[in-house]
């Protein structure tokens, strides 16, 4: 298939990765957009990532993540596992996990208990609840954060909602990865729960009270064929379906639902 055809059609494959279990995972608060390192576990997590992208045979010609180390390490540590050290990657904070402005380094049981279950779920589920946010002024603001200095400070939030990342998402979709994908390339997308749950809901065209529900495992890679830009396996494959299930189960536990 020719790169023309190929972008006529949309066929081709994408690997989507959330990153392995971060210090922030472990101890369940909300990490947003604080950098924060993976732990043990998440190293492991990523190295079984490798392992099973190799043992079906997935070798991606391409690695997008977002700029947060969690998120990088992870790629690093899969692309070793395939030998492919030197594979080209492309960081972007348009694959950064939704910020949680105010409540970003603080325990999800705390906040719970604070404010309540329904507020809670509104915050942390819901496709439009919007934390409350962080003021420009206020040095954990990603405008005051010289990562970020290459980004027009109106273009980086102070809180987002599920709805805003979608909205920074995916133009990083149409303009980057899928263009991979129309050349004929297999990306790699490794970035977070978040940031990937707005990417699936865009690929399963799901509504906004379907990604409520909708839940993604540290470290277990989903597989997507595409067909016309639609995926021909909805929902996507987990090349480990048990492990991917007791990951979910364990996302579902943190939230009390």
């Amino acid at each position: 298939m020719n790169a023309r055809s190929a972008r006529r059609v949309g066929d081709g494959s994408v690997i989507l990765l959330r990153h392995g279990e971060s210090t922030g995972n472990a101890a369940d608060e909300f990490t947003g957009w604080r950098d924060v390192p993976l732990t043990r576990r998440g190293r492991a997590e990523a190295r079984n990532a490798g392992q099973l992208l190799s043992r079906h045979g997935i070798r991606p010609d391409t690695v997008h993540t977002s700029v947060l180390a969690r998120a990088i390490d992870t790629a690093t540590l899969v692309l070793a596992q395939l030998d492919f050290s030197s594979q080209p990657r492309r960081a972007s904070w348009r694959l950064n996990e939704r910020h949680y402005g105010a409540l970003q380094g603080q325990l999800k049981a705390d906040v719970r208990a604070e404010v309540g279950h329904d507020t809670y779920l509104r915050w942390r589920r819901s496709y439009t609840g919007t934390p409350p946010p962080l003021a420009v002024s206020d040095p954990a603001h990603p405008a005051r954060d010289q990562l970020y200095a290459a980004i027009p400070p109106d273009a980086l939030p102070g809180t987002e909602s599920l709805a805003d990342v979608t909205r920074r998402l995916l133009p990083h979709w149409h303009d980057v990865i899928a263009a991979d994908i129309a050349v004929g390339a297999t990306p790699l997308v490794v970035a977070h729960g978040n940031s990937l749950r707005a990417l699936v809901m865009h690929l399963d065209d799901l509504s906004p009270v379907e990604i409520e529900d909708l839940n993604l495992p540290t470290g277990i890679p989903l597989r997507y064929d595409l067909s016309h830009w639609r995926p021909r396996n909805p929902g996507g494959t987990y090349l480990d379906p048990a492990a991917a299930e007791a990951g979910i189960t364990a996302v579902v536990a943190q939230d009390g639902t």
